[in-house]
């Protein structure tokens, strides 16, 4: 079968397609066939080397490459022993959450834990679902991390991209108010979201979310990865979530309790947002699709710097 593999980190052509045997689910494994594989940030950084220098990883080599593609929306086709919550011909969501797999979900079919994969939203299609997984649960994590009450006020960074427009929704929908920031021309959309303030990039953002929210917000959740200005938002004794490890992370200030979301696949929590998703409370977002040949230009789009209102997605 197909599959997208790094054996030497480096540029979006370090991405090499090979012919590989088709995996076989273990015990308590399933394997899916492969309709859709949304392309994220964390796929170029295990290309380029990024998270093997940080030490989060081995690394590639050409006698162990390391697989790409987190996300993956397609059908169950085949499960081990002791599995029963799934069973073949169900269409599923799912998440690759190890750094160094030997195959991602680039790939005609990837093998998962059977409590990394969910059954798919009835309510869209598989290209759509392909973004839930990575994303949605990095919202939710992060949410869950920062625990604030309903009433509670939120920064949410970057909350047009990926990451953040999750958050702004799944925030509202725990009854936080939520303010925004982003570029002027994503202010509609942000709203729509579940925003109830919005600050454009740009200003001063400390200054700007205290002259809304006097004394600062309750919590932040950092995906624009803005560090010690998001911070400067929180109030004393707050809570603060970057959505990356590294100098995104800031220092706790004034008594912040500052967390990193270190995203997990967990199939219960993937449930939740299917069922979010169904029921027209939690939007999916789409900026292409590529043929999963195409892998390459889909990782050149990605680090352009070109603006995208959603997820780059691969189909096979």
């Amino acid at each position: 079968m197909r599959a997208f593999t790094v054996t030497a980190p480096g540029g979006p052509e370090a991405l090499t397609a090979a012919d590989v045997e088709e995996p076989a689910p273990g015990p308590g494994q399933v394997r899916v066939r492969v309709a859709a594989a949304a392309v994220n940030p964390v796929d170029a950084a295990t290309r380029s080397g990024a998270l093997a220098d940080a030490g989060l990883m081995a690394g590639s080599s050409a006698d162990r490459p390391v697989g790409i593609g987190w996300d993956v929306a397609g059908v169950v086709d085949a499960v081990g022993t002791g599995v029963t919550r799934l069973t073949p011909g169900d269409r599923v969501i799912g998440l690759q959450d190890r750094l160094d797999a030997p195959l991602g979900t680039y790939a005609d079919a990837v093998v998962l834990d059977v409590d990394a994969v969910t059954r798919a939203p009835r309510t869209i299609d598989d290209v759509h679902a392909a973004t839930l997984p990575l994303n949605g649960l990095t919202a939710l994590q992060a949410l869950d991390l920062l625990d604030l009450p309903p009433g509670g006020t939120l920064l949410v960074t970057g909350a047009a991209g990926a990451v953040g427009g999750y958050a702004v929704e799944l925030a509202a929908e725990r009854g936080l108010r939520v303010v925004a920031t982003a570029s002027a021309d994503d202010e509609t959309l942000v709203r729509d979201l579940g925003a109830e303030l919005f600050v454009p990039r740009g200003a001063h953002l400390g200054d700007a979310v205290r002259a809304l929210v006097p004394g600062g917000v309750d919590g932040a959740v950092d995906a624009a990865l803005l560090a010690a200005a998001a911070l400067d938002t929180v109030r004393r004794g707050g809570t603060f979530v970057a959505v990356n490890g590294g100098p995104a992370v800031p220092l706790p200030l004034r008594g912040i309790r500052v967390h990193n979301v270190w995203i997990r696949a967990d199939a219960a929590q993937l449930a939740q947002l299917t069922a979010l998703v169904d029921a027209g409370r939690l939007t999916t977002r789409v900026a292409a699709t590529l043929p999963l040949a195409e892998a390459v230009e889909a990782h050149v789009r990605l680090e352009s710097g070109a603006p995208l209102r959603g997820r780059l997605v691969l189909v096979p």
